[in-house]
């Protein structure tokens, strides 16, 4: 597959550099997004991602695009796949550059149109139990009745940016995104640095996580295929899915990351593979 056939040239989140951090979040919805900024002679010098400004750091909302930049790095067109994919696992960010030999900006590449491109493999017709045995390392989740202070505990000890919510029967009852909670104790309503008082923002910290947890969440049994997966991140446009029991008890997620790391694992397998071939032995 060439990249340019999933290059994207339009409707690119474009930002100056003078423009305020608070302006180019309020265009993002997740933390794996970015805005791309353009100087004043139309020159790529870098994205602006909420990982980087508000999870790796926390960066104020007034702060210029200019002092916040990420640097990235830069795709080109003759780039495999694979490496491609290991760029966009690396960078945690779902919305990468791309460059011709020129160094000339030409537009991006997302995660998920690299997905759309996975859904027509037949290597992707695994079963979804295999792929949470071997990669995954353990479900961290939280009750719904468990405050926000354990949530964000949970959040930094782990270094995850997703907690999957249950209920004390152990039965799914959502998602709770970091990034979502940043935005809340950055916005108005609940930062005592606009106005309230700081007791204000102290209950904020004790409310419930079932008050902010998004209850639509993408299920599958262990027994679908990994194919099932990708459909439903990509038609959905969502980053994971959540693999449940028949009593809806989480067992694991699949996401976006997991999916790209499958393919590298199957292009490299199959280099070394070609690199020894079967040969036969015959006996004297």
């Amino acid at each position: 597959m060439r990249l340019l056939n999933i290059l994207k040239e339009n409707d690119i989140i474009r930002v100056s550099p003078e423009d305020h951090l608070s302006k180019v979040l309020s265009k993002l919805s997740t933390s794996h997004d970015a805005a791309f900024v353009f100087d004043e002679n139309n020159k790529y010098i870098g994205i602006v991602s909420p990982y980087f400004t508000m999870i790796k750091s926390s960066l104020p909302a007034n702060t210029k695009v200019q002092h916040c930049l990420t640097h990235t790095a830069k795709i080109y067109l003759n780039y495999p796949l694979s490496k491609v994919c290991e760029l966009f696992i690396q960078s945690k960010i779902h919305y990468l550059p791309v460059f011709d030999e020129e160094d000339k900006f030409l537009g991006i590449i997302s995660a998920r149109r690299i997905l759309s491109y996975f859904k027509d493999l037949s290597i992707f017709k695994v079963k979804v139990e295999g792929i949470i045995k071997k990669r995954w390392k353990g479900l961290i989740t939280v009750f719904e009745d468990d405050t926000i202070t354990q949530a964000i505990h949970l959040f930094k000890t782990n270094k995850i940016s997703k907690l999957i919510v249950i209920n004390h029967e152990r039965k799914l009852k959502g998602v709770l995104s970091y990034y979502d909670l940043i935005k809340l104790m950055v916005s108005p309503k609940y930062s005592s640095h606009h106005g309230e008082r700081v007791s204000e923002k102290i209950n904020f910290h004790n409310y419930r996580v079932k008050n902010f947890s998004k209850n639509y969440v993408l299920t599958l049994t262990k027994e679908k295929h990994l194919l099932e997966v990708i459909n439903l991140i990509v038609n959905k446009k969502i980053g994971s899915a959540i693999v449940v029991d028949n009593e809806r008890r989480p067992l694991g997620i699949i996401t976006t990351r997991d999916i790209l790391r499958f393919f590298i694992d199957n292009e490299k397998f199959a280099f070394i593979k070609s690199l020894n071939p079967f040969k036969k032995i015959f006996k004297k």
